[in-house]
């Protein structure tokens, strides 16, 4: 009897191994596909209409690049096509640059519901010198299902705590986070408290909002840690403090305060707390209410980053359609605009970034420009417009041909997609899947 129950159990034994050899072979099969090699052989693209990404259009135009670079950008009348080896014919179509994901979780959550695939946020408030960047996964199936909408590239941000840690700019077709950075550690960010709080009636309080009366603490908790962080790089030598050492940037101009802010009063606040810290270069990352102040960020040349349009107005007495409304008002006032992704299922929805940008776009802001909220205006804002945002000679290749207005989800129908110049996949899980189902549709 022991030995026929020690057989059985060596028997489940392999049984076991072998179901964790088949989920293993399984999960390694359906990992994301295989990044493309280097450009090896010169393209050019003919005959579409070329959106530059800084408002300028360029009808039947002729694009050229070369070892990842633009080499050519102008009338398809103007280009020598024996200069290149691939020619490309894209008339009708439409050439964008890459879109660009700001303030987004891409690669750092794949399951909500499985905590170990959840690395979005540490332990912990004060976290200037935790980085996103290591815990990107270059194989998230979710990163992947940008790219058939043209997003191509993303600002990697970690969430919660008072300050969240730092962000890094990575491009969607990597084997690894190495591979994947395009500008490491480009900015820290904070989440500005609130002026007003709700009510907890399951903790005896009164529904409804009320003045925060932790609010100026909250302002002095952040003033104190970011002052004492400047005075640590002056005067004598100190022992080693990692979070201190984090900040170093954002007084020397090399990294960005991200302030993740809503609110007229509260946006006030953390630009005057900026800028009294000695702060070189913010970004408001919300902005709902920045329209009331943005005489204010106009002048003092502060960006905004903008609360995706399909939500409801935070206050009762504001036009149902201000959300929609708010990129056309704020670029009017001279305010460098772009589109924060974030919340809810916010990590999936970023592949309809370009569709945040329509919307605006219908809503009072002319086609070019909500292009640029993506484009030209979003690089700037990570600070990689030196090399991306825009299809300019010199810049990366990073760039997709659309059969149409690849702000308009019925037409925004993806043929070619190119990061650095190298010919990107647009299969992902969900294309498997349609394929898979539509031939069983077919069959029947």
């Amino acid at each position: 009897m022991f030995y026929v129950t020690a057989k059985n159990n060596k028997n489940k034994h392999m049984k076991n191994i072998i179901q964790l050899i088949l989920i293993m072979f399984v999960t390694i099969s359906v990992a994301q596909q295989t990044p493309a090699p280097a450009q090896k052989e010169s393209i050019l693209i003919t005959g579409a209409t070329a959106h530059i990404g800084n408002g300028t259009v360029i009808e039947n135009s002729a694009v050229g690049f070369e070892n990842g670079k633009i080499t050519f950008i102008g009338k398809a009348s103007e280009a020598n096509t024996s200069n290149y080896n691939q020619v490309i014919d894209a008339s009708n179509k439409h050439v964008y640059p890459g879109f660009i994901a700001l303030n987004s979780t891409l690669g750092l959550v794949e399951i909500d519901a499985v905590r170990a695939t959840d690395d979005e946020d540490e332990v912990g408030s004060l976290l200037p010198h935790i980085r996103s960047l290591i815990a990107y996964n270059a194989e998230s199936k979710i990163v992947e299902s940008m790219r058939p909408n043209g997003v191509l590239m993303g600002q990697i941000t970690p969430r919660g705590g008072r300050i969240s840690g730092t962000s890094s700019v990575v491009q969607f077709d990597a084997w690894n986070w190495e591979d994947a950075a395009i500008k490491t550690d480009d900015a820290i960010h904070l989440n500005w408290p609130n002026s007003l709080k709700r009510g907890r009636p399951w903790r005896g309080e009164e529904p409804g909002l009320k003045p925060n009366e932790d609010y100026n603490n909250e302002i002095n908790e952040v003033t104190s840690f970011l002052t004492e962080a400047k005075a640590y790089f002056s005067g004598d030598e100190k022992p080693r403090n990692l979070p201190f050492e984090a900040t170093e940037g954002l007084f020397n101009g090399s990294k960005k305060l991200f302030i993740h802010v809503d609110g007229a009063r509260e946006i006030t606040d953390a630009i005057n707390f900026g800028e009294k810290i000695g702060v070189q270069n913010m970004v408001i990352v919300g902005g709902d209410q920045a329209d009331k102040v943005s005489n204010m960020l106009a002048s003092k040349n502060i960006p905004v980053v903008i609360q995706r349009p399909h939500r409801l107005p935070s206050n009762n007495d504001e036009n149902i359609k201000h959300t929609f409304m708010l990129a056309s008002l704020l670029n009017k006032a001279g305010v460098l605009c772009g589109i924060d992704p974030s919340g809810g299922m916010e990590r999936m929805n970023t592949r309809n970034l370009p569709f945040y940008a329509g919307t605006f776009a219908a809503y009072g802001l002319e086609k070019e420009k909500a292009v640029q909220l993506i484009t030209e205006n979003a690089a700037k804002i990570a600070g990689i417009d030196a090399f991306a945002g825009t299809i300019t000679t010199g810049k990366d290749a990073t760039l997709f041909i659309s059969e149409g207005d690849a702000l308009d989800m019925r037409t925004n129908i993806i043929s070619n997609a190119f990061i650095q110049g190298r010919a990107i996949s647009l299969e992902t899980h969900q294309t498997e899947l349609w394929h898979r189902y539509s031939n069983k549709y077919k069959q029947q």
